[in-house]
């Protein structure tokens, strides 16, 4: 008996702290909201300027989320519509992507099949009004917002084009704009399929079964190459439905793991695979993410697929909308994902990560080890890392400053104005007369950059001044400034390759939209050509996921 009032009496202590603890939790949340209206309502009153209620307590809430992880977000009712269309791939709209050129905005690319292309709009038409509005210093988004509207609503655009003389005026109807998630698919060569997935929004699982079937139709198909690269990732119900493509029915694909249960979630496949037999292969890089994480790690758990790329950029987090008053919403963390071998796919380190926001450097006292259904050895740490690793390759400086100068862009529309086609995108190349016409264009736009050598040595220089070194060192200096010195022309040709691939790129893309572009970035891709060396070789990619095989990489660098 006296044992019995000892347990009732811990239970109703422990049980007390609890009540307290959680009584204190709610009691600083009423102190933490009672001091900031408070201090907003002072503001108000005494600050020396007016200030926007509404500015201010925004910047306040993307403030405070910003302390939490990068995906917890507030959406205002203003920005609905953008978040609605990364979840669906759908908004109103006439079907192109738009970018800045001076003060005004041009079409950068129309999609194929909507109202801009089909009204005749082409990639670098300057937009110099909208509905009579002119757009000459508008902001991209107050540009887009007057580009969106509902469907089957009219506007008129007037527009300036390379090659006329004055402005053209098209009367476009808007149209329910939706992205394909797999915007081609087709052969490779004789055996091996290709199918690319940009998203995982809204019917992704459909699209990539539809071109997997399409694909079965041709009867030398032996493999399959799935590319998940600069995939952002989207839907979780999505990748579980393109793994179900390659997996048996029943197979754990992700879990879900959080702080309030009801968020904790496993993932099966539900249905019979479409081809659990085929090899297959998945290529990823540092942009692919979230949901294109999960396919590429529940396919290397279950040993279905060879991964070949890089590691991946390390999203695993859970997010849930939740209502919020006057038509907002949060976009709030809920849970972590949880691939089938146990590995957490998100990286354990908000902070340590690259410029691009993929994962960074971890310690290696930050990393587990886990097991393969065959028994391989995989790892956590933050993101997927790939059986075979190919590094990126990497621009030049004068490559990156002629794209985002666009003048590669401005080249490719000029090229379009004098040639009516290009035959098949994926046989196109420039020939030396055209990449010699491409040079002069360069000097003719008085094309100038600083190298990051040349920024570098220039620091260095006012450094050596400022100490009174420069003297001692100054022919030195002069010399090294003279090797490191630049010259167009000679980097014209010294990289050609990368500079043509682009230019090559960007006039497929005129002819042949997205396909086109695709179709010619394929044409030279070294991470596409490892996946072929593997599909062509029979029993390569069985043999890597039995265990038979160790790991390959280019320049024997491997994770």
């Amino acid at each position: 008996m006296k044992k019995r009032i000892i347990i009732l009496g811990l239970i109703l202590v422990v049980g007390g702290m609890g009540f307290t603890l959680v009584k204190d939790k709610d009691l600083a949340i009423v102190k933490s909201l009672d001091i900031y209206c408070t201090l907003f309502r002072e503001l108000n009153m005494f600050y020396v300027d007016d200030i926007d209620p509404e500015e201010l307590v925004e910047t306040s809430i993307v403030s405070m989320l910003k302390s939490l992880d990068p995906y917890t977000t507030y959406i205002p009712e203003k920005n609905m519509d953008d978040f609605n269309f990364q979840t669906t791939g759908e908004y109103g709209g006439i079907g192109s992507l738009i970018r800045r050129s001076g003060d005004y905005t041009m079409i950068a690319e129309p999609y194929e099949d909507f109202p801009a292309a089909k009204a005749g709009l082409k990639a670098g038409d300057i937009l110099l009004e909208i509905d009579g509005k002119s757009t000459k210093g508008l902001e991209i988004s107050d540009i887009s917002e007057l580009l969106k509207g509902e469907p089957g609503t009219e506007l008129t655009l007037t527009i300036r084009r390379k090659g006329k003389e004055q402005p053209m005026t098209f009367t476009l109807k808007r149209k329910n704009i939706t992205i394909n998630n797999v915007p081609y698919y087709g052969m490779l060569n004789n055996h091996t399929g290709y199918i690319r997935l940009s998203n995982f929004t809204t019917n992704a699982g459909a699209e990539a079964e539809a071109a997997l079937k399409n694909l079965k139709m041709n009867d030398s198909l032996e493999s399959l190459v799935l590319d998940l690269r600069n995939n952002p990732g989207g839907l979780l119900i999505e990748s579980v439905r393109v793994s179900n493509l390659f997996l048996d029915k029943g197979k754990e694909i992700v879990s879900t793991r959080g702080k309030v249960k009801q968020w904790h979630n496993t993932y099966k496949t539900s249905a019979k695979p479409v081809d659990n037999d085929i090899p297959l292969v998945i290529l990823v890089n540092r942009a692919s993410a979230s949901a294109a994480e999960i396919v590429a790690g529940a396919m290397q758990d279950h040993d279905r697929a060879v991964i070949v790329g890089q590691r991946t950029f390390g999203k695993g987090l859970v997010q849930t909308t939740r209502q919020l008053k006057y038509n907002a919403q949060l976009k709030v963390t809920t849970a972590k994902y949880y691939i089938p071998s146990g590995r957490c796919i998100q990286a354990l380190d908000y902070t340590n990560r690259n410029e691009d926001g993929s994962v960074g450097n971890v310690p290696d006292s930050l990393i587990s080890s886990y097991k393969t259904r065959n028994g391989r050895t995989v790892y956590d740490g933050g993101g997927i890392r790939p059986d075979i690793k190919v590094e990126p390759e990497s621009l030049s400086q004068i490559t990156v400053r002629l794209y985002a100068a666009n003048i590669i862009f401005d080249y490719a529309t000029l090229y379009t104005l004098e040639h009516d086609s290009i035959g098949p995108p994926s046989a196109f190349e420039l020939r030396d007369t055209t990449y010699a016409a491409f040079s002069e264009y360069v000097e003719s736009r008085d094309f100038e950059f600083e190298t990051a050598s040349e920024s570098a040595l220039q620091e260095l220089i006012e450094t050596a001044k400022k100490e009174k070194y420069y003297d001692i060192g100054k022919e030195e200096f002069r010399a090294l400034e003279k090797r490191l010195s630049h010259n167009n022309l000679k980097d014209l040709q010294t990289f050609r390759d990368e500079i043509q691939q682009l230019l090559e790129e960007e006039i497929a893309s005129r002819y042949g939209y997205q396909k086109g572009r695709i179709k010619a970035q394929l044409q030279n891709d070294k991470q596409l050509d490892k996946a072929l060396e593997l599909t062509g070789k029979p029993g390569k990619i069985n043999n890597i996921l039995m265990g038979m095989e160790g790991t390959l990489a280019i320049g024997n660098r491997v994770d």
